[in-house]
């Protein structure tokens, strides 16, 4: 196990509201400066993802987007300026990051997520927070972080609902993955893209920041994982559910075959 690093006056200042919390502590924040989380995509979900888990101390955080900011992003990516208009994504996260806690080291990935260079990116982090806007992307991510035994934690987002769940399928029984969920991606018409159908900007800083509070869990051990589970906003009704997940012996991914 690697010993945990020892935390500064000043850690002890930052971080004081986490400290006093019995679950966390000074352990567990130690816990928090030492891990290292790679988020997949600066957009609508890895912006306020990356806020917080930068603001509660993760000590390495890596980002992968190859897209530059558009005038359409800022009204839900919300670490991005309109002085960041053309810069890249991941330049524009590291710039944000660095004066939300110049602590945090952050790596930018300036590339896309392919079959390619996913196990490659993935093997360097210990728990994967998934915000693309794709199956494609979101299938090869849960195959990678299952192949790897990558705690995922994944949400999305689409007009006025979101969803997220944790999935750790490496674990056995009672660990579903994405594919046991969705065994084949829906159509488009099905299942439309942000820019057609339309969200609602404070929607993806509701859905980030459960993304952000379920990693930490994960990082910690505290709390009841989302692994086996779905939990569902309606931002209009106001209201959350939750749906059962269930392992699937078929899976291709984590099936018994």
């Amino acid at each position: 196990m690697t010993a945990l690093p020892d935390m500064t006056e000043l850690q002890i200042r930052r971080y004081a509201r986490h400290i006093v919390l019995a679950e966390i502590g000074g352990t567990g924040q130690a816990r928090l400066i030492a891990a290292r989380v790679l988020v997949i995509g600066a957009g609508g979900l890895g912006a306020p993802l990356l806020h917080y888990l930068a603001a509660a101390g993760v000590g390495t955080l890596g980002v992968i987007d190859d897209d530059r900011v558009d005038l359409s992003n800022l009204q839900r990516q919300v670490i991005h300026r309109t002085a960041d208009i053309g810069t890249a994504k991941v330049d524009s996260a590291r710039r944000a990051l660095a004066e939300i806690n110049p602590e945090v080291a952050v790596r930018a990935h300036k590339e896309r997520l392919t079959a390619a260079n996913a196990e490659k990116i993935i093997a360097g982090y210990d728990i994967v927070a998934d915000g693309s806007d794709n199956f494609a992307t979101r299938y090869l991510v849960n195959d990678t972080c299952f192949s790897l035994k990558k705690p995922l934690v994944s949400a999305a987002i689409l007009r006025f609902d979101g969803q997220i769940s944790t999935y750790k399928a490496f674990h056995g029984a009672g660990h579903p993955c994405l594919r046991c969920l969705f065994p084949e991606a829906p159509s488009e018409d099905a299942v439309p893209s942000c820019a057609q159908a339309g969200v609602l900007g404070a929607l993806a800083g509701t859905l980030g920041s459960m993304q952000a509070t379920e990693v930490v869990k994960e990082i910690l051990g505290v709390g009841r994982s989302l692994s086996g589970r779905m939990v569902m906003y309606d931002a209009l009704a106001g209201a959350f559910d939750e749906m059962a997940i269930a392992k699937r012996a078929g899976c291709p991914t984590c099936g018994a075959s």
